[in-house]
Order: structure tokens, then sequence, then C-alpha cells
């Protein structure tokens, strides 16, 4: 969150280049935040299908997911064939 902050940089002593280095590790910073906010928003909706005993169905035609792909990635909401 520290990296996603405002650039405040000193016009006259940092050149043309480090500024546009510091604006793109401040655009690395919030875009890897936003991947971590929507990480945690997909694991809680999971852990929220597990309450429900919706987990592991596809959301789209209610067959159960695979259990390997559930393995790999627990968030899936779709089987393989509605996932295409």
């Amino acid at each position: 969150e520290e990296g996603s902050g405002t650039v405040h940089l000193d016009q006259q002593s940092v050149g043309r280049l480090s500024r546009m280095d510091a604006l793109q590790g401040q655009a690395l910073a919030k875009a890897g935040k936003e991947r971590a906010e929507l990480q945690l928003r997909q694991i809680e909706a999971a852990l929220a299908r597990i309450d429900n005993d919706d987990f592991g169905d596809c959301m789209e035609c209610g067959e159960p997911i695979n259990p390997k792909r559930l393995e790999i990635d627990p968030t899936v909401l779709y089987c393989i064939e509605c996932a295409r």
C-alpha cells in the first residue's frame, strides 16, 4: 500500500527517467494490491459456498467440479466444460 501512494518528486533534482520509474513502481504496487484484494474476495466467496453446501458445484450447470481442478484452485466457479 505504501508504494501505491502519490509520487512526490523534486522536479529540479530528479530526471524524467526517475519520475517515470517512480510512476511505474506506483502502478505496479497498485496492480499488486488490486490482485491481492480480488484473491481475498474469491477466497471469501469459496468459504461462503462451503457454508452453503454449494462448494464444488458448477455455477453454470450445477454439475460437480472435478476435485483435481478444485485442488489446483479452490476458488473456481465452473466445471471445465462451462469454463470454455
